[in-house]
């Protein structure tokens, strides 16, 4: 027999989702894979037991219902500070994951360097090997995960075809400043380079930070891949709706890759989201205000057990240092930690180019109830690990 694809040679299984497994046998509070235990709008689960009886259960057009793309293009407008054509700038994918695959292909050719940023959510890097180019890492040095302006442009000056931005910052909860975007922006003018962003968080984010839309940054608009989803704002990770808007040159590349990969989003889905895409501010401002409730719900739960985290300022996840346990491995502790303290995490290595094993990141976008579960567990940690 010949031999397998070597692309996928340094691949595993997806961590954080092998993690979701893990908590499923041993019944322990998921707090690993980033999904919530709460239901979406109900003007959203309304529509869609009206859309169960109507005429939608066909293929859409490939790159997106047309009502779908004009509810977007209609609320992403008024926050990127742009009109964007819905029949032009939108490609409606399966999910962001999808729409970051779809950019990636879209963007690079095999042998084509990308950057970045470590930590990153696992996906990227797996993205810029399965289109055949070379990722470059840059880190985020904690407490604030920013970056070292020198080592960023040392990584431009390897002729990047793009780099990868993901604002808010999974796993870490970093939200861009705008002097950070600022010399972004500034480097990839110099050296003629795309940005793929992944803005999946950009309605979760905690007072005083702010998100900036990258595609609205001065002369960005035309080198920018803007990448999303549905999944986090209105608590459908499952509907897997995501989103890819730019320039129409780009677009243009980009329903061709999509259609080759997916062909189109679930019709139906399409459909029934849109009385969400139409919701007022109040909507969002809301999201904000329960986000910022269980962030503060839990990271007090942590600093009464007297576990060291971080402190997210977007986004819903915590990386939770576990030095004091003398683990060398951070997938065993999460091991350990499923089976004998019942809670689920993600171990922080599965984020880290450099050898990152003292830290595991934790969500919290659960009912309340279900975070205080697990924080009833935590309080054992010393004794059972």
């Amino acid at each position: 027999m010949q031999q397998l694809s070597k692309r996928t040679a340094g691949f595993t299984d997806s961590v954080i989702r092998r993690m979701t497994r893990i908590s499923n046998q041993y019944q322990a509070v998921n707090l690993s894979q980033g999904f919530p235990d709460f239901d979406p709008p109900k003007e959203i689960l309304d529509r869609l037991a009206q859309v169960a009886h109507e005429d939608f259960h066909q293929y859409s057009i490939t790159w997106g219902a047309q009502n779908f793309r004009e509810a977007l293009a209609a609320k992403q407008s008024g926050l990127m500070g742009k009109e964007i054509d819905p029949n032009g700038e939108i490609v409606v994918t399966c999910g962001s994951t999808e729409a970051m695959m779809a950019a990636m292909l879209t963007v690079t050719n095999p042998g084509d360097k990308v950057i970045v940023f470590s930590p990153f959510y696992e996906n990227y890097g797996a993205d810029t090997i399965l289109s055949g180019a070379e990722p470059i890492y840059v880190n985020l040095y904690p407490p604030a995960f920013n970056f070292r302006p020198e080592e960023l442009e040392a990584a431009f000056k390897q002729k990047p075809k793009a780099l990868v931005l993901c604002n808010p910052s999974n796993p870490c909860g970093k939200v861009f400043k705008r002097e950070e975007l600022d010399y972004i922006a500034e480097l990839a003018r110099k050296y003629d380079t795309y940005v793929i962003t992944d803005e999946v968080y950009e309605h979760i984010v905690y007072e005083p930070h702010q998100h900036i839309y990258f595609a609205s940054l001065p002369g960005m608009w035309e080198r920018t891949i803007s990448c999303s989803s549905l999944s986090k704002t209105y608590s459908i990770t499952g509907w897997r709706l995501g989103y890819i808007i730019a320039p129409q040159e780009i677009i243009d590349v980009a329903k061709k890759v999509h259609d080759f990969l997916t062909v189109g989003a679930a019709a139906p889905l399409q459909e029934a989201v849109i009385p969400g895409l139409r919701f007022g501010q109040s909507y969002y401002d809301e999201l904000r205000e329960k986000y910022t409730s269980k962030k503060n719900l839990f990271l007090k739960g942590l600093d009464e057990i007297g576990l060291v985290h971080t402190n997210p300022e977007g986004a819903y996840y915590v990386l939770l240092d576990i030095s004091e346990f003398g683990y060398e491995s951070d997938l065993t502790f999460c091991e350990v930690l499923a089976e004998k303290v019942g809670v689920g995490a993600v171990p922080g290595s599965s984020f880290f180019r450099e050898p990152v094993n003292h830290l595991i990141r934790l969500h919290f976008a659960k009912k309340d109830e279900t975070l205080y579960e697990a924080l009833n567990r935590l309080e054992s940690i010393r004794k059972k690990m």
